[in-house]
């Protein structure tokens, strides 16, 4: 047996042996749908551990991913740890470079679900970029959905980005930077400020000012995507961007004489009042 990977896979099986969350290998092994014959070649040191069972375990059973491949952290997956972290899929091409996954909107509830059946993976549009940062990594593109990144990013457009791996979330992640943040029911495209240290959180802000700030925690995120690029299917001509500030200052001219009547009402209806008395 040459992987570490095995040996601590091996460790997670034997504590959860112990701890009587299985009472048996041939009942662990047949639980994530694997021959209980091949688990006991892994127990016994002759084959290493395959991605496929572990990302089984790490559903099934909450294997800690960063124990297992890098040996800190927990054994298992804590909602005051790294509850929401998940394996990450890639696909490469025939001569092993990673693609760039998409995920458009209409796959984005499914891509934030609990549970992904790994041919998911295989069904989204993959590509790739001709700027040579873009080959080293791991990135991913989604669409950007509503109205909340107005005016830094509009509905349609997308955002290439670079995986931020879980270790690294409480030191690189930068104040004001636009992420991905994938939580365990939705992606979201918002600007960031790193509350990790301070209070287990991320506190998300919107470019559009309509939308309020709100904290998201640590344990219900998934994944992070760090914002590289922005792909737009159009660019607005000087006249249009023009006639929509000249709107918008109309409505606002609207909204203020409005205003200013109603004050006018209230103080003539104040000045009866004061009048009768």
């Amino acid at each position: 047996m040459n992987s570490i990977v095995t040996q601590r896979f091996i460790q997670c099986h034997d504590k959860i042996k112990e701890l009587g969350k299985v009472r048996s290998s041939r009942q662990f092994a047949l639980s994530l749908d694997y021959l209980p014959q091949s688990l006991s070649e892994i127990l016994k040191g002759r084959r290493d551990v395959t991605i496929e069972v572990i990302r089984k375990a790490v559903d099934k059973y909450g294997f800690n991913p960063i124990f297992l491949f890098t040996g800190e952290g927990p054994m298992f997956l804590t909602e005051e740890g790294s509850g929401g972290i998940r394996l990450l899929t890639v696909v490469t091409d025939n001569a092993g470079e990673e693609k760039i996954l998409h995920v458009p909107v209409p796959a984005q509830a499914g891509y934030a679900s609990e549970q992904l059946d790994p041919t998911f993976y295989e069904e989204l549009p993959a590509y790739t970029l001709p700027d040579y940062k873009y080959r080293v990594g791991t990135h991913r593109s989604f669409d950007v959905a509503g109205d909340s990144m107005e005016p830094t990013l509009f509905e349609g457009d997308k955002v290439v980005c670079s995986f931020v791996e879980p270790e690294h979330w409480a030191s690189n992640i930068k104040d004001n930077y636009v992420y991905v943040i994938v939580t365990k029911g939705d992606v979201l495209v918002k600007r960031v400020f790193n509350k990790i240290n301070e209070s287990r959180s991320l506190e998300l802000h919107s470019d559009n000012k309509f939308y309020e700030p709100y904290a998201v925690p640590v344990h219900s995120i998934k994944e992070i995507w760090y914002v590289r690029a922005r792909i737009s299917p159009f660019l607005p001509s000087p006249s249009n961007i023009e006639n929509f500030v000249r709107e918008e200052v109309q409505e606002l001219k609207q909204i203020i004489q409005q205003q200013s009547r109603l004050i006018n009402n209230l103080y003539q209806t104040i000045d009866k009042m004061i009048g009768q008395q």
